[in-house]
């Protein structure tokens, strides 16, 4: 899973991720087995969710006009772009009409959105990304492109490995809407304020990388989830 240091991008390749590519280099053992250890669970789960995914989407598809899924473009392991899956919980072409980010009581958001984004139900779908390798179950929430665009350079190191469905920012951070509901600009908050802060953790969690801290984070998200 971790690439030869020279073929890596180039924009990534910088001195400031450098510390962060050597400490994952002595752990490729851990590396191989977070893989096999998320297609496992990606296929079971994929095997038990399939009906409940199934009603969602006829739920979603009832309660507003639209896809059943939302294919926003984000970034995953070295730069990669793919689009990935979540269950749509707001109007169509909602990124037309307001900022990237999600705050508050965002109008934009369904009936049925309201419901799956505070249960989490709209990430399910996102167990066909670990499938397909461009998303693990733990690491780095994938960003929009115009957010990574803006990464410093020591954040760039969170793209040696792939985004992931939850992680202990993504805990920390479960009520980021709430956050932005007040912002003059929420665009220029998220990424001066708070994205700053989320990539200190970021970079902890690939600093202290194993693939047990990677499952206690997914207890510790089911436990903040039925919270």
């Amino acid at each position: 899973m971790l690439r030869k240091w020279e073929n890596i991008p180039e924009w990534i390749r910088q001195p400031e991720v450098r510390e962060y590519y050597d400490l994952l280099s002595k752990k490729k053992g851990s590396l191989f087995l977070k893989r096999i250890f998320d297609i496992l669970l990606a296929v079971i789960l994929f095997i038990i969710l399939l009906i409940p995914m199934i009603l969602i989407a006829v739920y979603i598809k009832v309660d507003s006009k639209g896809p059943v899924f939302y294919r926003q473009r984000r970034v995953t392991a070295y730069g990669k772009e793919f689009r990935i899956h979540k269950f749509r919980t707001m109007v169509t072409d909602a990124e037309k009409i307001g900022t990237a980010v999600t705050v508050g009581e965002d109008p934009r958001i369904t009936k049925a959105g309201h419901l799956l984004r505070k249960t989490r139900l709209d990430e399910l779908p996102q167990v066909i990304d670990v499938l397909q390798g461009t998303m693990s179950f733990v690491g780095t929430r994938p960003e929009a492109v115009e957010y990574v665009k803006q990464y410093t350079p020591k954040m760039r190191a969170t793209l040696l490995l792939p985004a992931g469905i939850t992680s202990e920012c993504s805990i920390l951070y479960k009520d980021e809407a709430e956050l932005l509901e007040n912002a003059e600009d929420p665009n220029k908050t998220y990424v001066e304020e708070i994205l700053p802060e989320k990539m200190k953790y970021n970079l902890d969690s690939i600093r202290n990388f194993s693939l047990w801290n990677d499952i206690k984070t997914m207890f510790a998200t089911v436990g903040a989830v039925l919270k």
